[in-house]
This record gives C-alpha cells, structure tokens and sequence, in this order.
C-alpha cells in the first residue's frame, strides 16, 4: 500500500515532497522578470505543497510549504529573506487541504477533478493573484495593473494541470488517498496501529 501508515513513514514522505518542491521551484522553473523582481514562475514547483496538504492535511501542507521556502532560500537565494513569501509559500500548502475539507461529500474517497480544480482555483486565486502581488506592491512597489495580469495567466495555466495530475495519481495509485477521507483511519486518524 502506498499511503504511510506510521508519523515516521508520513513525515518521510512529507520530506520528500518538501524536497521535490525546492528543485521544482528554484531549479526547474521558467521565471519571468517584472521591473527586475520575479513576477511569473511557470513549473511544477508549488504542486508538491498543494500535494502534501491534500494527502496529510492543512498543517502538513502548511508545514510543508514553510519548510520548502525557508529551505530553498538557504539553497538557492533571489535576494534578502522575505517571511511574506514563507506565509504564501505555507499558505499554497494549507488551503487547498482546507477548502476540499469543505467541500467534501458524503462519502470517503478521492476527490473529483471539480473539486480539487475549485480547491486549487481557490487557493491560488488568495495566494497567487491577490497575496503575492500585494507583498510585491509593499515591499517593492511594483504596482498590481503590473504583476496581476501575469499571475492571472499563469494561473489560468498551472491550476488544470495541478488539479488534473493530482486528479490522475490519487485515481491511479491505489492507497493514495487524502488521510481525512480514509475510511480505516476514522478511528484511528493517526494513522498508527
């Protein structure tokens, strides 16, 4: 079975995703400059985040998050450290995990592509298009007529393809189901035996 049963085998998979997120983001990324800041990153970098969130719960995915930036920024820097980014970065990783929680049906399973694409829509709408331009606008005053547009399209871009890959492995590996809608883990959520 795919999915971790024990906090050490979860926390080990939670590492790998912190992991994949720092080489997808800092390295695997095409980044397009605005006024000489970073305004539109186009990968698969946050994907891991919205991941662990989706499969081990808002905290993990904020955690997750969190860890990815204060890790990457130790790895590769682009400029001075900025916790508004860590809090977008923890944020990505939380929200999706928050918003399916609410819009969960009745019965346990995988989430359907609608949801997880309204979820991901939702969260990167907050995170990407409102929060990431206002950090922009105070700490660099990059005005947002600038560096929305081009958050709104990549958008437009990442969030099918985030909804429908994760769509695809969570209905292609069997046991990869987000821990909350496990049916064997209702009484026992932590997952130990």
């Amino acid at each position: 079975m795919f999915m971790p049963t024990s906090s050490t085998r979860r926390l080990a998979y939670l590492g790998l995703l912190v992991a994949l997120a720092v080489v997808l983001t800092r390295f695997a990324s095409v980044r397009v400059a605005i006024g000489g800041i970073e305004g539109v990153r186009l990968g698969l970098g946050h994907f891991p985040l919205i991941m662990a969130g989706v499969l081990y719960g808002p905290l993990a995915g904020a955690a997750a998050g969190a860890v990815a930036d204060i890790t990457g920024f130790f790895i590769s820097p682009m400029g001075p450290y900025m916790p508004h980014f860590t809090l977008t970065a923890a944020l990505t990783g939380a929200l999706p995990a928050l918003f399916l929680a609410v819009m969960r049906p009745r019965r346990a399973g995988a989430p359907s592509l609608a949801r997880l694409a309204a979820a991901i829509a939702l969260s990167q709408g907050i995170v990407a298009v409102i929060l990431v331009p206002y950090f922009l606008k105070a700490l660099f005053g990059l005005p947002p007529a600038v560096t929305v547009p081009p958050k709104v399209v990549e958008q437009a871009i990442v969030i099918p393809s985030y909804a429908l890959l994760l769509h695809l492995l969570l209905r292609r590996l069997t046991g990869l189901v987000p821990v909350w809608e496990r049916p064997d883990l209702a009484r026992n959520p932590t997952g130990s035996r």
